[in-house]
């Protein structure tokens, strides 16, 4: 059975994700440190870890498998997801790829020693309606791939 993992505490895309999982009868789980309010649906469940730079990823880490789908900004998290063979979404839609990733753990650690220093500052544009809606259509194609993968 396919499953969607949230690294929710930043998710933007939440209610998105119950929307695609209740239409497909998903379970859903929640992954937080606190913070979250419960969600009605009887598909999700709200997973509270402790307090932790990487508590949240570190559970959906050891329970995504094969087929599940992966929602989150976090770049080290989407690559344990892509050694599982699942699949790994931001909540803009852009998909985390096996080809990709290397370069993308890179940039992240580029941006990082950057932000540091000093030499930028500032973070990601605003999240817009645009993200939203490509995440939703994203979200979608990759839950119908998923499930076929696990029909076979």
């Amino acid at each position: 059975m396919v499953a969607i993992y949230v690294d929710a505490d930043a998710c933007p895309v939440k209610d998105e994700v119950v929307r695609v999982a209740e239409r497909h009868g998903l379970a859903v789980f929640m992954v937080s440190d606190g913070g979250i309010r419960p969600h009605r649906s009887p598909l999700v469940e709200l997973v509270i870890v402790a307090s932790g730079s990487d508590a949240a990823d570190d559970w959906i880490a050891e329970r995504i498998a094969t087929q599940d789908i992966c929602v989150t900004n976090d770049i080290p998290l989407a690559a344990r997801c892509l050694e599982k063979d699942a699949a790994a979404l931001k909540p803009n839609g852009d998909a985390f790829t096996r080809q990709g990733i290397g370069m993308a753990l890179a940039n992240r650690d580029l941006m990082q020693s950057l932000r540091e220093t000093g030499a930028i500052t500032g973070g990601p544009r605003p999240f817009s309606k645009a993200d939203r809606s490509n995440f939703l259509n994203r979200l979608e194609t990759a839950v119908q791939a998923s499930l076929r993968a696990a029909k076979r």
